[in-house]
């Protein structure tokens, strides 16, 4: 269905919301309720077609889930944790999230802050030694958070000076987890498990001290022609990926929870919040476009408000969304990548579920205005 065909129906929906609570005679439940009712009610019975269709489309083998605070707007899982045992996905299946992770990362670094151990304006050069070159000598903390280091993730040059550029860099996060145990005295694993714990988010865990039983695993090809990744998840703490930029584990439950925390200031401070999501580097997705990125996480241009990541690691595409005007998450997680097609076309599932949740948002936001 074309997404005009959203709007309309979800014009008419809401004008049916209209009539429903003008008619309503209960004096109990107050009109403020009703509606909410009836919007959560509206945005179900648009998203679930049209995320179903994708699922369809793309025989997708994932995880999918809206979530509005403690409202399930939509959720579905589909295909296998174990292809070779045809053991399916379901609500406890732990997905390797990527790069999903560096916002664990930045979010330690601003706690470190928080605490007085550190400040995002110091110089690398003053925690790691590697640093204290007169190449590297000036690339601060903030310039790691925000990929402007000018660090190569493929050699040890630099791709541009310190604060210049945009230069998506892995390597920078593996660096900002060496920080972090410098100045904690503690390992990224210790400290990460102190961070889900924080959160409340109990089936989370690094890829070095996952133990759980419904690991969904990564796989290249495609349903009918699979090959596992091997030596999953621990090759994730490998120094070309590592824990702190790529190499947590978890769930849709979970990284909803992490969302409603984290941008509900239960996590950071208002002002560590306030600068995890300013705007300091401008740069274009590969899928989702012109966005800005903050300290881990990244920002669409375009309407509705949202802060995003996407994350891939070899068979495990992964995107997660929060639109904060409405606290709502959008989480897609899978285990398997038919590399063949490139990357950009792995991410098509991706891509047009958030479309259809952007035109919902969109409609809900324009409504409530």
């Amino acid at each position: 269905m074309d997404l005009k065909i959203i709007y309309i129906l979800l014009i008419v929906f809401l004008k049916s919301c209209e009539t429903k609570t003008d008619n309503i005679a209960e004096k109990t439940i107050s009109r403020e309720i009703i509606h909410d009712r009836l919007i959560t009610q509206t945005q179900k019975k648009l998203l679930t077609p049209q995320i179903d269709s994708v699922f369809s489309k793309y025989q997708f083998n994932g995880s999918v889930a809206v979530l509005k605070e403690d409202e399930i707007l939509y959720r579905k899982e589909q295909g296998f944790e174990d292809f070779a045992q045809k053991k399916k996905l379901d609500r406890n299946s732990v997905f390797a999230i990527a790069s999903l992770s560096k916002q664990f990362t930045a979010v330690l670094i601003l706690l470190n802050e928080e605490e007085n151990k550190l400040s995002i304006e110091d110089q690398v050069s003053k925690y790691l030694p590697l640093f204290q070159t007169k190449q590297l000598e000036n690339i601060t903390i903030k310039q790691l958070l925000k990929h402007s280091s000018g660090i190569s993730d493929s050699g040890n040059g630099l791709l541009s000076k310190p604060g210049e550029k945009f230069h998506y860099s892995n390597k920078g996060y593996r660096f900002l987890g060496e920080i972090i145990e410098k100045v904690s005295g503690k390992s990224y694993d210790e400290n990460a498990n102190d961070l889900f714990q924080k959160a409340g988010i109990k089936n989370s865990s690094t890829a070095n001290l996952f133990k759980g039983i419904h690991f969904a695993g990564a796989y290249i090809g495609n349903s009918k022609n699979y090959q596992q990744v091997s030596n999953m998840p621990k090759r994730l703490a490998a120094k070309e990926i590592s824990i702190p930029a790529g190499g947590i584990l978890s769930t849709v439950s979970d990284l909803h929870r992490w969302n409603k925390k984290l941008y509900g200031a239960e996590i950071l401070d208002q002002k560590s919040l306030k600068k995890f999501l300013e705007k300091s580097s401008e740069s274009t997705h590969p899928v989702f476009g012109k966005m800005n990125y903050g300290l881990g996480i990244m920002m669409g241009e375009n309407s509705p408000q949202c802060y995003f990541h996407s994350g891939y690691v070899k068979g495990a595409p992964s995107l997660m969304v929060y639109y904060p005007k409405t606290k709502t998450s959008l989480i897609i997680l899978s285990n398997i990548a038919e590399e063949t097609k490139g990357k950009n076309a792995i991410f098509n599932p991706h891509k047009d579920i958030k479309q259809i949740t952007d035109a919902v948002q969109n409609l809900i936001i324009e409504r409530e205005d």
